[in-house]
């Protein structure tokens, strides 16, 4: 009898094993995709593939798992609202670069490279709209500042 339950224990383990090895993918393929631009004050615009995380378990589990993304790729977190916000790493095996955005698309503040699996809770420095998380070290390759805007749909037009 023993050993029948050790032999269902360690198959009980191989599978939550194999489930955990199954979710170490690239980006969720369940969450809307959409195109995203960021203009630097110095003008350059730098073009980005990101899914759109705007349900409450959503943006609780963002890039949890994934340990694939690309140099263009992101998640674009969507509040709903403007509110103070904070983030973490728990489950995130990649190094990213949080970009805290306002509601009219300007940048607010910039968390680089955060370590990975950390539990450290990361909060916006004022209320945002929006979260958008890269791969680190993005921002400061391609000169991304506090400042610069996020051209998207999400974000308010600037009024000229």
């Amino acid at each position: 009898m023993g050993r029948m339950i050790t032999v269902a224990a360690a198959m009980s383990w191989l599978v939550v094993a194999a489930m955990d090895d199954a979710t170490a993918v690239g980006m969720p393929d369940h969450l809307p995709a959409s195109g995203l631009v960021i203009a630097t004050a110095s003008g350059d615009r730098h073009a980005f593939h990101v899914r759109i995380a705007s349900d409450l378990e959503d943006r609780r589990r963002g890039l949890m798992f994934v340990d694939d993304l690309a140099e263009d790729e992101g998640m674009l977190f969507d509040n709903g609202v403007s509110q103070r916000t904070s983030m973490w790493m728990k489950n995130t095996p990649l190094s990213l670069d949080m970009l805290f955005i306002r509601m009219d698309g300007t940048i607010s503040s910039i968390i680089p490279e955060t370590v990975p699996f950390s539990r450290r809770t990361i909060f916006s420095r004022e209320p945002v709209l929006a979260v958008l998380e890269i791969r680190g070290g993005t921002s400061e390759r391609l000169g991304i500042v506090a400042g610069d805007r996020v051209v998207h749909p999400l974000f308010e037009e600037p009024e000229e």
